[in-house]
């Protein structure tokens, strides 16, 4: 899960919704009450889970690490083929914009010709 989560892509990503997020609860009263509310009941929920699994968890840590192993090789992997997950979400949009107005641009001059 660190692993996805500190990729250049997915960190950027999750900033992005961070900063609408704040901007959203900060520009509005009722809707920041109701966000408030959700992450009290998250908090809680969390909390509560927490101490049941925790049992559950430990007899799992063998295979958990296993697992974790295995996809942390399959990530590696996977960002070796796809270098678009290296790239903060900002710069994917633009290179898409840059991409798709050479197309046009190219489709425009086939056109004309």
């Amino acid at each position: 899960v660190n692993q996805v989560a500190n990729l250049t892509l997915v960190s950027s990503a999750r900033d992005m919704a961070s900063t609408a997020y704040a901007s959203t609860k900060d520009s509005h009263p009722y809707i920041r009450t109701v966000c408030d509310a959700a992450e009290k009941g998250v908090r809680s929920v969390t909390e509560a889970t927490a101490s049941c699994v925790q049992p559950v968890l430990a007899s799992l840590e063998p295979h958990v690490a296993a697992a974790s192993e295995y996809a942390s090789k399959g990530l590696d992997k996977l960002g070796e083929k796809l270098p678009l997950l290296q790239k903060p979400v900002e710069q994917i949009i633009l290179d898409t914009k840059e991409l798709v107005s050479s197309r046009v641009t190219d489709a425009k001059d086939a056109v004309s010709s």
